[in-house]
């Protein structure tokens, strides 16, 4: 059956992109293509602000480009948005009628309102922040947006962006001492027009092509081991240091400069510079990257129409769902197991064997539902994939760190492995958390032995320390012959953990 397909057209000032999407197994939407022309269509509209011929000829020229791709996905109906530079043209009809006689694309042109709104939308969709304010630097124009319960609260659309500010500042490729004093006081100017920013104190989450290669850059200088820009993290003090080592560059460097677009050499000063001073004003602890923008957002917004909502009530539950239906994760399994494991925790916590907190208990749950979820590709090197899947792939609502304890725990198969997995992430973890990491594991490699068959026939669990001897009872519903094997065998990582051999009793429960 032909899977559903969807697609947009984002007409930025400094770039274009065709993205199309497709509906997977559990309805949310994954990028398959994605196409992009650097049109720098800003550089056409001049000071009277008519967008030149060559500029709509670009324009046209592109979108040309582009539905030879969407043709050939089929697609109908393609979301075509434009943004501030066709916003701002005073001859914004004629190019609006031009297309749609043109081309295959009808353009709807966001307001400012719609453009920072989306953006908003895509990071409340794909990130726990419950209070922050969003950043998006396009190319002529900048969105800034503050909320707060994950409430949109204020937004602001600057007529500056990226391409404007150095058409305006900046007369060779890179700014000089004098220009970057220049544009520095300008952009203070600005952002201070807003006084819902002033001493905020909370996140700034970058959004879209100058915070994704503000972060790249920054990882790469510190050859960061884990995958992915969603939900990275930088403090005011890296965007500094990031920024002093590209203004330190010359501009043929700076295009080699790992993590950086090449097209994007001359842009990134004055969008870093933004970002910092908006970190400085909010006086922000951190900038966090979100991977989500505007096209995200316009997507999102089909969630207020088909379920009257405009925000997903948990991110995270979300994700995780998400790949259940990826990896075919079985939930009649899985809760139970879950479930249990819960239970054995409390019985090892009146014991006084472990002290969970709720943060930990989290971590705990999350690993559960995914643990073991390599097996998915291959049964016979599962922990591998299952740690591999985790910490290379994109989970909403969870920070770096977050994911990865989550693919640490999951992946538990000897206290060797964890420790190899852990090698690049020392620095991560206390040795307090490395041992929480270990317990959570070795508890859920044991306690799923007890589902080896997903039967789902142990009723209950009951634990006593007799002669030193930890005692482990299960009363089942069935025969357990399959999981008193599994049992037995994975039994050694719970007697590793706390230094005493576990004797298991099986039994059948009173109702059988």
């Amino acid at each position: 059956m032909e899977k559903e397909k969807f697609a947009i057209v984002d007409i930025g000032s400094n770039t274009m992109r065709l993205v199309i999407y497709e509906r997977d197994n559990s309805g949310r939407l994954k990028e398959i293509e994605n196409v992009k022309a650097v049109a720098r269509l800003r550089n056409y509209l001049n000071e009277e602000n008519v967008l030149e011929e060559e500029g709509i000829k670009k324009m046209l020229d592109t979108l040309k480009s582009f539905q030879e791709v969407s043709r050939h996905h089929q697609m109908k109906n393609v979301h075509t948005v434009a943004t501030a530079t066709i916003r701002q043209a005073v001859n914004k009809e004629e190019i609006l009628q031009r297309a749609e006689t043109e081309t295959d694309f009808s353009i709807r042109l966001l307001s400012e309102y719609e453009e920072a709104y989306y953006g908003y939308l895509a990071v409340v969709n794909s990130t726990s922040i419950k209070n922050g304010i969003t950043i998006d630097i396009g190319g002529g124009s900048t969105e800034i947006t503050l909320f707060e319960n994950r409430k949109l609260k204020e937004y602001h659309s600057f007529p500056f962006g990226a391409l404007s500010l150095r058409k305006r500042f900046v007369n060779g490729e890179l700014p000089d001492e004098k220009e970057s004093a220049l544009l520095n006081a300008y952009i203070k100017e600005q952002l201070q027009t807003l006084p819902w920013l002033n001493n905020k104190c909370l996140p700034v989450i970058g959004i879209g092509g100058s915070a994704r290669n503000l972060v790249q850059v920054d990882q790469a200088l510190k050859e960061y081991p884990f995958a992915g820009v969603h939900q990275y993290e930088m403090t005011p003090e890296d965007i500094k240091n990031v920024l002093t080592y590209l203004k330190s560059q010359s501009f043929e460097d700076l295009q080699r400069v790992d993590g950086l677009s090449k097209d994007r050499a001359d842009l990134i000063i004055p969008a870093g510079m933004v970002f910092q001073i908006l970190c400085s004003q909010v006086q922000a602890d951190r900038f966090v990257m979100s991977r989500k923008g505007l096209r995200d957002g316009v997507f999102f917004e089909d969630l207020s129409r088909e379920y009257g909502i405009s925000a997903y009530p948990n991110v995270v539950e979300e994700s995780f769902y998400e790949m259940a239906a990826d990896f075919r994760i079985d939930l009649n399994h899985v809760i139970p197991v879950t479930n249990m494991v819960f239970d054995f925790v409390r019985l090892l916590e009146h014991h006084s064997l472990v002290s969970y907190s709720d943060e930990e208990l989290t971590d705990l749950k999350r690993g559960a539902f995914v643990f073991n979820l390599g097996q998915y590709i291959d049964s016979e090197s599962s922990s591998k994939h299952t740690f591999y899947l985790l910490a290379n792939r994109t989970i909403d609502g969870l920070t770096h760190k977050e994911r990865l304890k989550t693919a640490l725990i999951a992946s538990f198969v000897s206290k060797a492995s964890l420790k190899q997995y852990l090698e690049p992430f020392q620095d991560w973890f206390t040795k307090e958390e490395q041992k929480n990491i270990r317990t959570s594991g070795a508890v859920l490699k044991f306690i799923y032995s007890f589902n080896s068959t997903k039967r789902n026939i142990v009723d209950s669990l009951d634990l006593a320390i007799i002669n030193g001897v930890l005692t482990v009872h299960a009363y089942c519903s069935a025969d357990w012959g399959p999981e008193a094997y599994q049992a037995e065998k994975h039994k050694k990582h719970v007697e590793k953990l706390f230094r005493m051999p576990v004797e298991i009793i099986f039994s059948y429960s009173e109702r059988v």
